[in-house]
């Protein structure tokens, strides 16, 4: 509970000195990762102490929300300073922390589902790729917001502290491809480990996550091919972040919070 609590407080900090930074005429410092670095070990270390307890990972739906926000801050925390997105903080850490929060007072407790090292590996792979697709989605977003602001003339605040609009399509477009190859790998090992993928309560979330795949898919060929970028790709992120939250959160949130099935 300490280290949670810790946890919370540097997040909140990180976020608050980002977010006075993006307000302010200078650059920004790379003080607030005196404040990320710990938040992040500590946010694993809660997880890391959970798991010896019960013996093995535990994922259930606010575990699975917060390790899902570990993933984006740990990203937001690795690429942020030699990539120039500490901007994303401002929205990253306070959402690590309110998941974590979630987890700790709403999810503690509760039995672990016992599963194969093999489909911890299935999990485990899924979990990295709603992160580093959400990381996307933020990055799209961003982008998006980036080119109104300077068709418009008025690039203030939080969006005069991101990179060149071409450094940021570059670096949205490798975060897509990461999570393209870890979606791919999610489903690989889902029709490897697991008997049947379309057996009833996994039916829909095999299509869902299937659609999100071929979205993901059509984008980064689009891109490829011919060069979308821009509104076009921001929303197709968003349809892609959208079925996989619906394919796995959704899914989750219904069987363990409504059905009360683990």
């Amino acid at each position: 509970m300490i280290a949670a609590l810790l946890a919370l407080v540097l997040y909140g900090l990180a976020s608050h000195q980002l977010a006075g930074h993006a307000r302010g005429p200078n650059p920004i410092s790379r003080r607030w990762l005196l404040l990320a670095v710990p938040a992040v070990l500590l946010h694993a270390a809660v997880h890391g102490v959970a798991w010896q307890a019960l013996g093995g990972p535990e994922l259930h739906f606010y575990a699975a929300l917060s390790l899902v926000g570990l993933g984006m801050a740990a990203l937001t925390t690795a690429l942020g300073p030699a990539q120039r997105i500490e901007a994303l903080g401002i929205i990253v850490f306070p959402l690590a922390a309110l998941v974590l929060a979630a987890h700790v007072l709403l999810g503690g407790g509760r039995p672990r589902a016992t599963l194969s090292w093999q489909l911890e590996m299935h999990a485990l792979f899924a979990l990295l790729a709603y992160a580093t697709l959400a990381v996307a989605t933020l990055l799209a977003l961003m982008l998006w917001f980036q080119e109104r602001a300077l068709r418009q003339r008025h690039l203030g605040g939080w969006l005069r502290v991101l990179p060149p609009l071409t450094q940021m399509e570059t670096l949205l477009f490798r975060s897509l491809g990461v999570a393209f190859a870890l979606l791919s790998l999610t489903l690989l090992t889902g029709v490897v480990f697991v008997d049947d993928l379309f057996a009833q309560g996994l039916g829909h979330k095999t299509i869902l996550s299937i659609l999100s795949w071929l979205v993901l898919g059509v984008l980064l060929f689009g891109r490829w091919r011919w060069g979308w970028r821009g509104p076009r790709a921001a929303k197709l992120t968003l349809v892609a972040m959208g079925l996989l939250l619906l394919a796995f959160f959704g899914s989750k949130f219904v069987y363990e919070l409504v059905l009360h099935r683990l």
